[in-house]
């Protein structure tokens, strides 16, 4: 066996076992009869019918607004529409410290999480001084966005409003951070942008398409 196909079968291991320790992040987007649509670990959302198993999520059953699925020999509750879900892996709760991520098809970190308890999309910027959401996304999630301060960001498209806020509470799989500085942007965006405000507590380690966010203390 060659060099690079040992190191493909020991990355491949490396990824299995991530996976097998981690905790599941699972959200319920939507339903399709007697199938759940679901977003495992901030993947593509997946229609699974009860038994069906995807990403290690096994469907146990299926409801009109819920979803029960079993983790590593653990069985949790999802409702729609609801914040994502961790299930599995050595801890529990929002008490977590790692956070693992991988790729997407164009080579960007997506993961779905919530802020204030409200589920959404993001996508690691390391560009970003700080995590940046829409207007219409920060209404959704209840943010009176308009009573923080104001200031300019500088675009592609020139210079717009923006304002300031300190999100109560970020959660991605089972880690949480509260108080974290954000913006809010006028225009609208396809994710949440997951910023340095929130990446600069935890150190990053990148291992081909897989990152791995620590928590600092």
């Amino acid at each position: 066996m060659t060099t690079w196909g040992r190191s493909a079968l020991v990355g491949a291991w490396l990824a299995s076992v991530a996976l097998s320790v981690s905790a599941q992040s699972v959200a319920m987007t939507g339903s399709m009869g007697s199938k759940a649509l679901l977003v495992v670990d901030g993947g593509a959302p997946k229609a699974l019918a009860a038994g069906e198993t995807h990403r290690g999520v096994k469907v146990v059953a299926v409801r009109a607004d819920q979803v029960t699925v079993e983790v590593g020999g653990k069985r949790q509750t999802v409702d729609l529409g609801g914040a994502p879900v961790s299930i599995g892996g050595g801890g529990g709760g929002s008490g977590g410290t790692q956070i693992v991520l991988t790729a997407s098809s164009g080579g960007h970190f997506v993961t779905s999480g919530s802020i204030n308890g409200r589920a959404t999309q993001f996508m690691v910027d390391t560009g970003a001084t700080s995590v940046a959401l829409s207007a219409d996304e920060a209404r959704r999630m209840g943010i009176n966005y308009e009573q923080g301060e104001r200031g300019q960001g500088s675009t592609a498209n020139g210079v717009i409003p923006i304002w300031r806020v300190t999100l109560k509470s970020l959660r991605i799989q089972d880690v949480e951070v509260y108080g974290v500085e954000a913006v809010v942007v006028p225009s609208g965006m396809p994710h949440v942008l997951l910023g340095n405000s929130f990446l600069t507590r935890f150190q990053m380690k990148r291992e081909n398409d897989m990152l791995t966010l620590t928590r600092r203390f």
